[in-house]
């Protein structure tokens, strides 16, 4: 019995340490492969570094770098230029082609003249990827004599117009689902003036975003082109007696020129209504001066007064003093 008890503790005895050596196998096994396979990427990332990093900075900060790229915000082009042509229409034709092959059109048209002094004033909207070349292209026209270029930033305003939208819909929504549970008529008088309201409220907000979006696609080019006759003016600030003397005969030039204009509006009525108004003062004073006087009635000295009449108390005489 004893040898039958010592077989089998240490046949359990074999068993187990078997059966820990086997664990301990695994986990060496799943460790070491472990280890294959996080050491396995870096030779990838060694020889392929700029792939690695572009794949991180994609999970990573996608949103960061789209909003810092400049063809993902919203930027609003505005150029105005000036520039001296030899033929101010035959250019004005080249420049509304110039727009036409970008892709745009041309917004406004005027032109002064036709001589060597002749001037044109052209809106062109072209699109904003191709702002800047139709821009060169305008200038090669003739001899530019002034450029502006003016950007805008408006992909904060853009977004906050779309969260806006966003919120102003949902609350559309949630009336329109209140307005369908509506059990009174007072419940749904209140409901559906809440409803307009939030309703006017998004479309306001839908016609600036439409706003922002043709302003954002769509650049403004204001060209002005000018035939040779046309002086480019002097814009610097000048000063002196003359400049003050001219500035002066300039504005009481226009002041006389005022002063006429009123003149001219108001002689009609004078001569309406105060000719015949002076001619009749002059007759009835002319009447008053030659109207006879008439003469007073003095009674004289010591008659008596006439009858009905009681005379006047006499007037004691002063006495001298003694």
């Amino acid at each position: 019995m004893e040898m039958r008890r010592a077989r089998r503790h240490g046949t359990t005895a074999v068993a187990t340490l078997a059966a820990l050596l086997m664990l301990a196998g695994c986990g060496s096994g799943s460790d070491s492969g472990t280890a294959d396979s996080a050491a396995a990427p870096a030779p990838a990332q060694e020889g392929g570094g700029a792939p690695a990093e572009a794949g991180a900075d994609a999970q990573g900060g996608a949103g960061a770098a789209a909003d810092t790229r400049v063809d993902q915000r919203s930027i609003i082009y505005t150029g105005s230029l000036r520039v001296q042509v030899e033929n101010v229409d035959n250019a004005a034709r080249d420049a509304a082609a110039a727009a036409t092959r970008a892709g745009g059109f041309v917004g406004g048209d005027q032109r002064r003249s036709s001589d060597a002094d002749a001037v044109a004033d052209l809106e062109l909207r072209v699109p904003a990827e191709r702002f800047y070349a139709v821009v060169e292209e305008l200038a090669g026209l003739g001899k530019p004599e002034r450029r502006e270029i003016g950007t805008q930033d408006v992909t904060e305003e853009t977004i906050d117009l779309d969260a806006r939208i966003t919120s102003q819909r949902a609350r559309v929504e949630s009336a329109r689902r209140l307005l369908a549970q509506a059990d009174s008529i007072s419940d749904l008088v209140s409901i559906e003036n809440e409803l307009a309201r939030r309703e006017a409220d998004l479309a306001s907000l839908e016609a600036k975003k439409r706003r922002l979006s043709d302003l954002t696609a769509l650049s403004t080019i204001t060209v002005t082109l000018v035939g040779p006759g046309v002086t480019v003016p002097d814009e610097e600030n000048q000063i002196g007696f003359l400049v003050g003397l001219k500035g002066g005969w300039q504005v009481f030039l226009a002041s006389m020129t005022i002063l006429l204009t009123v003149l001219g509006a108001v002689l009609p009525w004078l001569l309406a209504f105060g000719v015949p108004l002076g001619a009749l003062w002059w007759l009835a004073r002319r009447r008053r001066r030659n109207r006879p006087a008439v003469p007073a009635l003095v009674a004289p000295v010591g008659a008596p007064p006439p009858p009905g009449v009681s005379a006047p108390p006499s007037v004691p005489g002063a006495r001298s003093a003694p």
